[in-house]
C-alpha cells in the first residue's frame, strides 16, 4: 500500500490498515467486499513473489490451515495463488498476542497460565492429530479473542509429516528462545515432542515474564537450550503450584522420549493441577477451622468477662442498634457462610459423580472421556460396590484403551519403539488386520490375551485386542484360507505391476515379505514376493511362459 489513508483491492477483500509482518507476507485488516465481514488476509510480500521456495512455503501454509478446523487454531477462510500474486484471509483476532500482554503486565497468575496452557494443547493435539508440527510456538503466536479464547496462529514454518519436505535436512528453524535440542542440532528428528518443548518455555515465561535461558548472544541461547538445565520457576514466581512447576519441567527435558506423551497427557496433566490445588485449599480450610475451634479458654474466659461488663450498657443500647449490626443477626450470617461452604467441600454422591460423567462418556469427542477420568477414578475409589461402579469400570477401561491406541498410533508414525511388551503385540497384530488378514490378526489378538493374561499393566492393550476379536468375528462368518488370501495379493500385485503402477505392486510385495517372511507355511508365497520385488518383469514373464 503506498500510502496509509489508501486503500486497494485484492480478490473479493479490500485491504486496509497494515496489521503485522512476519518473515514472509504483511498482514492487512481487511473487509470481504460481499458482505462487509472484517478478516485479517496475509499477502506475500511482493519481492518474494517470484522465489518458488518461498511461494511453496507459502501454499504449504495455505493447505496446513485449511486442514486445521480446531476451536483454538485461527480459522482459514480461503485464499488464492497465482504466479505474481499469493494471499489468504483468516479469522481476525482482536484480543491481542500473549506477548503483548507480557510486556504490558510482566507475568500472568498461575490459574490464567493454566487455562492457557490447556487451550494451547488442545489446539496441537489438533494439529498433531493431522501429521501437523507447528515448529514456531511461541507468546506471539498465540492470539486471544475479545472472549478470552486462545487461538493458535502462524503455521509459516510449520511441517506437514503427510507433505513433501521444504527444509533442508539439517536446517534449523524456529525462534530461539524456544527451541527444543533435537530441533536446534537436527541429530534427532522433529516430532510432536517438540512443539512440547517449546510449550514448556511459553508456559514458563507466562509464569516468569522471562524464558527459560537468556543470553545476549544467539549462539550462547542455543547452546544453554542443548546443555544447560533449565532454572525452576518457583524461583522467579514463588506463586506457581508445585505441580505446574514439575510440568513445566518434564516439558522442558532435553530428550524428546522423557517429556510428556502427547498434548493430550499435557491437558490431563494441567487439570490435575487445578484439582490437586483445589485439594490442598480444601485441607487447609479444614485444618484452619480445627484450629480456631481448638483456641485457649482463658481467651475464651477473657471475652466472656469483657461482654458480661458491657452488658448492661448494650442492653440500654439495643432498641437503637440497626438489625444488621446486632449480635444475633451477624450470628446468623456466619452461620450461612459456614454451611455454604461445608456444602462447597462436602463430597459429591455417586449419583452426583454419575450425572457429571455420563454426558461426557457419551460423546463422540474423546477429549470429553478425559474430562471425565478423575471422576471415574473418583467413584471407583469412593463406591467400588456402588449402583453405577460397574459402568464407571467399563468407562474408564474405554478410556484407558482410547491412550493406549492413541499412544500406539502415535510411537508408529513417528517410529518409536513400543513403549511395552503388549504394545508391541498388539500393533504387530494391527497390521495383519490392516493388511486385510484379520483370521491371522484374530490369532495374533488370542495369543497376546493368553500370554499377557495376568499383566495388570497390559491390561488397556489386552482390552484392545478383546474388543477386536469382537470386531472380526462380528465380520467374518467363516474362516478363510489364508494361502488363498496371500496368493490374491500377489495376483492383485502383479496386475498392478502390468499396468504400470509399480509403486504400489512393490508395496504389495514387501507387505507380503514383512508379514510373513517368518512363517514356514507360507514360505513359497514369499519367494515368490522376494523374486518379483527383485525384478519384477523377468519373474512375471517366466511364470507366462
Amino acid at each position: 500500500m503506498s500510502s496509509e489513508g489508501e486503500k486497494r483491492q485484492i480478490g473479493p477483500f479490500q485491504l486496509e490498515k497494515k496489521l503485522g509482518v512476519g518473515g514472509m507476507g504483511i498482514v492487512y485488516l481487511g473487509t470481504y467486499l460481499k458482505n462487509g465481514a472484517k478478516v485479517a488476509v496475509k499477502v506475500l510480500a511482493p519481492d518474494l513473489s517470484g522465489d518458488p521456495q518461498v511461494a511453496a512455503r507459502f501454499d504449504r501454509e495455505m493447505e496446513i490451515l485449511k486442514k486445521l478446523k480446531d476451536p483454538n487454531i485461527v480459522r482459514y477462510y480461503g485464499g488464492s495463488a497465482t504466479r505474481t500474486q499469493r494471499y489468504y484471509a483468516m479469522e481476525l483476532v482482536t484480543g491481542g498476542s500473549l506477548d503483548r500482554i507480557l510486556r504490558k503486565v510482566g507475568k500472568l497468575p498461575w490459574e490464567t497460565v493454566v487455562e492457557y496452557g490447556i487451550q494451547t494443547a488442545k489446539a496441537l493435539e489438533h494439529a498433531h492429530r493431522e501429521g501437523v508440527i507447528h515448529r514456531d510456538l511461541k507468546p506471539g503466536n498465540l492470539l486471544l479473542t475479545d472472549k478470552g479464547v486462545l487461538k493458535l496462529s502462524d503455521f509459516g514454518i510449520a511441517r506437514d509429516t503427510q507433505a513433501t519436505a521444504l527444509t533442508a535436512a539439517g536446517k534449523t528453524v524456529g525462534t530461539m528462545a524456544y527451541m527444543a535440542p533435537e530441533q536446534i542440532t537436527g541429530r534427532k528428528p522433529v516430532t510432536a515432542r517438540t512443539d512440547l518443548y517449546a510449550l514448556g518455555c511459553v508456559l514458563f515465561e507466562l509464569l516468569t515474564g522471562r524464558t527459560p535461558f537468556a543470553s545476549e548472544t544467539q549462539p550462547e541461547m542455543l547452546f544453554k537450550h542443548i546443555d544447560e538445565m533449565p532454572p525452576k520457576v518457583r524461583e522467579f514466581n514463588p506463586d506457581c503450584p508445585v505441580w505446574l512447576e514439575e510440568l513445566i519441567d518434564h516439558l522442558l527435558q532435553k530428550e524428546p522420549e522423557d517429556r510428556p506423551f502427547d498434548a493430550l497427557d499435557v491437558q490431563v496433566k494441567l487439570e490435575k493441577v487445578k484439582q490437586k490445588v483445589t485439594e490442598a485449599e480444601q485441607k487447609r480450610f479444614t485444618q484452619e477451622g480445627q484450629s480456631a475451634l481448638t483456641a485457649k479458654d482463658n481467651t475464651v474466659a477473657k471475652l466472656i468477662a469483657k461482654e458480661q461488663a458491657k452488658k448492661k450498657k448494650k442492653k440500654q443500647q439495643r432498641q437503637q442498634v440497626p438489625i444488621w449490626e446486632r449480635t444475633w443477626f451477624l450470628g446468623g450470617i456466619l452461620a450461612l457462610i459456614i454451611g455454604a461452604c461445608v456444602w462447597a467441600f462436602w463430597p459429591a454422591s455417586e449419583q452426583s459423580l454419575y450425572e457429571t460423567v455420563r454426558p461426557l462418556m457419551a460423546s463422540d469427542d474423546s477429549s470429553d472421556w478425559y474430562d471425565a477420568e478423575t471422576d471415574l477414578k473418583l467413584m471407583l475409589a469412593r463406591f467400588p460396590n456402588g449402583e453405577h461402579a460397574d459402568e464407571a469400570e467399563q468407562w474408564l477401561a474405554q478410556v484407558e484403551m482410547d491412550r493406549a491406541e492413541r499412544r500406539a498410533d502415535n510411537n508408529a508414525e513417528w517410529d518409536f519403539e513400543p513403549d511395552s511388551e503388549a504394545e508391541r503385540l498388539y500393533v504387530e497384530a494391527r497390521e495383519y488386520e490392516r493388511y486385510g488378514d484379520r483370521m491371522l490378526a484374530r490369532e495374533k489378538y488370542l495369543a497376546m490375551q493368553r500370554l499377557l493374561a495376568d499383566d495388570e499393566e497390559s491390561r488397556p492393550y489386552l482390552n484392545l485386542a478383546r474388543r477386536q476379536v469382537q470386531r472380526i468375528d462380528d465380520s467374518l462368518g467363516s474362516d478363510t484360507d489364508r494361502f488363498a488370501f496371500i496368493r490374491a495379493k500377489l495376483d492383485e500385485a502383479d496386475q498392478l505391476y502390468r499396468d504400470g503402477n509399480s509403486r504400489g505392486a512393490n508395496h504389495h510385495w514387501e507387505d507380503i515379505i514383512k508379514l510373513y517372511g517368518e512363517l514356514n507355511e507360507f514360505e513359497l508365497l514369499v519367494a515368490q514376493a522376494r523374486t518379483r520385488l527383485a525384478d519384477p518383469r523377468t519373474a512375471l514373464e517366466s511364470e507366462m511362459e
